[in-house]
């Protein structure tokens, strides 16, 4: 099993460019299946998630090329759709949760889709029903089979409609965004997600020919084309990437520069890690941080515990909260952290406090953190990545630490982030990867 062997304590210098944005790529590539006409992507991240859905759209008949690292063409023009009953498709299918996105893109222009049912606890419940309600308002019709397992979808005749989402879903708005863009007459989404990974899909689908308006807002609103034809579409750089580079200056007290960081897309970011006491630079569209012996976590006006929450676009990305939890633990100061839209995603803070941190579990959505202000320096252990956000928070937390740590399961952090360990090397990092099975506990 592969893990990761760290000695950390070391400060670390240099520049690092973000990679290009998972979640924009799911969705971006999915919409090639929207015309026959050849489609240029460019700053795709070279991960696992992504790599099997470029891997799945090649099984559908899509021709691709790869010109260099991180561009590809993509030609849709002949799409196999028996594909979808087949054993492959539900294997693969199954096992990527971003195989939901291709559905949008397919019912509207094939007018079906099929697609296996998803395990419910990796996806939770809700997730996709705001896909298939968003689905059948536009009139697609649910047939389940449950001696194959398969969903089938038919999509024929897609109307426009008003689409009221249950929930700020980005993924669930993506997906109706895309199957409506070729449905007959005007549909409206409100409660729709407006991140920019959303708005980037909206704009790159205007230059395809679709017109929709409202985007970067809740209510969305999109009059059917008859056909879209290609176009060219550069990703942004990944916003929980750059978080993660700005909690680790702080927490190893670097000096890096990141680059190219598209600032205006980075909406309360910034403010939120300010909030924490770390200083940041804007140069050019560079962020640079500069190294920091400490960093002190603001209190509201009336003296009380900063509080940090998540929140739908343009609030804070849950994504980031594991980054700010590590971080705050060599802060000097108290916060609340508050998790609001996932559970489980704070039971990894065990690990920290075993490196030594104060933590207090209040309970699954909340935590609050006891800031060390540094005078305690973490200590390296070993221990396994739950999940691709906390995998690299203890990442960032064994680069801070004292000692030797060693983490499991790094397969989980490389689903999200491309080439981590050589990148890290780079700053001065001493990270190697190691073959090691974890202990039994």
């Amino acid at each position: 099993m592969n893990a990761f062997e760290i000695n950390g304590g070391k400060p670390l210098k240099g520049e690092i460019i973000p990679q290009g944005a998972k979640n924009e790529a799911l969705q971006v590539i999915s919409a090639v299946l929207l015309t026959s006409e050849k489609v240029t992507i460019s700053n795709i991240p070279d991960i696992v998630d992504v790599n099997k859905l470029i891997e799945l759209l090649g099984d559908l008949g899509v021709k691709i090329e790869r010109l260099n690292k991180d561009t590809y063409t993509f030609e849709a023009a002949d799409i196999n759709l028996d594909f979808f009953q087949s054993a492959q498709f539900k294997a693969k299918g199954g096992s990527l949760r971003g195989s939901i996105m291709i559905v949008g893109p397919l019912l509207a222009r094939f007018g079906k889709a099929a697609i296996p049912k998803p395990g419910g606890d990796k996806i939770g419940r809700r997730r996709l029903d705001t896909h298939f309600l968003g689905f059948e308002k536009l009139g697609a019709k649910f047939i389940y089979n449950a001696e194959t397992g398969f969903f089938n979808v038919d999509a024929t005749n897609l109307k426009g409609a008003y689409v009221l989402l249950d929930e700020a879903s980005v993924t669930g708005t993506a997906n109706v965004v895309m199957a409506a863009v070729l449905a007959k007459g005007t549909t409206t989404i409100y409660n729709a997600a407006c991140e920019p990974y959303l708005q980037q899909l909206c704009k790159m689908l205007n230059r395809m020919g679709a017109n929709i308006s409202g985007i970067g807002s809740n209510l969305i609103s999109i009059e059917g084309v008859q056909k879209l034809g290609g176009t060219e579409h550069r990703l942004l750089p990944d916003m929980i990437e750059i978080g993660s580079f700005i909690g680790l200056a702080a927490m190893t007290g670097s000096e890096i520069t990141i680059k190219d960081v598209q600032y205006k897309e980075l909406g309360i970011i910034p403010e939120v890690f300010r909030r924490l006491g770390i200083k940041l630079e804007l140069r050019g569209d560079d962020l640079y941080i500069p190294a920091q012996e400490n960093y002190e976590i603001e209190t509201f006006i009336d003296g009380s515990i900063l509080t940090v929450a998540d929140a739908p676009w343009p609030g804070f990305t849950p994504d980031l909260l594991s980054i700010v939890l590590v971080i705050a633990t060599q802060a000097k100061g108290n916060v609340l952290i508050h998790q609001k839209m996932f559970e489980s995603r704070l039971f990894f803070v065990d690990k920290l406090i075993d490196m030594g941190a104060q933590i207090i579990l209040c309970d699954p959505h909340r935590a609050t953190i006891i800031g060390l202000n540094k005078q305690v320096q973490l200590k390296g252990i070993e221990m396994t990545s739950p999940d691709i956000r906390a995998g690299v928070a203890l990442l960032i937390a064994a680069l801070s630490a004292s000692g030797r740590s060693i983490i499991h399961n790094i397969e989980q952090i490389e689903r999200g982030y491309q080439d981590i360990d050589i990148r890290l090397r780079a700053l001065g990092a001493d990270i190697k990867r190691i073959n090691a099975m974890p202990k039994s506990h």
